[in-house]
């Protein structure tokens, strides 16, 4: 969200990577009725819009669950219960371990920095924040 909210102060650093990563920019699924809600709540009915141009000319690739993903996901929900983690953090995991990604553009550091995936130790997480 910060990416498309030149207000956010996070926007320079989530712009930033966007711009410059050369990498596939994977948006998983779940992600985008989090993103329509506050890109309606925090810019305006037209950003949601511009967003979903930039996916239909290829600037993401947009990846939904399969069958498999939901059983991780409701292992994550039972195992990071206390931390309060929702389906939608828990499904973005699944499909990164699936994907076998090691990075992942967030600024959820206090889901994504405990949560632990399957293929790796920990992901890296971008952009580097302070």
């Amino acid at each position: 969200m910060a990416g498309l909210d030149a207000k956010d102060p996070h926007h320079p650093a989530c712009s930033e990577l966007i711009l410059s990563t050369s990498e596939r920019r994977v948006i998983p699924s779940p992600v985008l009725p989090e993103v329509d809600h506050l890109a309606r709540t925090h810019i305006g009915p037209d950003a949601f819009a511009a967003f979903l141009r930039d996916i239909r000319r290829g600037s993401y690739d947009v990846e939904d669950l399969v069958a498999s993903d939901y059983d991780r996901v409701e292992e994550l929900l039972q195992t990071y219960r206390d931390l309060g983690v929702g389906f939608v953090d828990a499904a973005v995991l699944a499909i990164v371990e699936r994907l076998g990604e090691p990075k992942l553009a967030t600024l959820d550091r206090r889901h994504f920095g405990a949560m632990r995936p399957r293929h790796r130790e920990a992901l890296e997480l971008l952009p580097a924040v302070t």
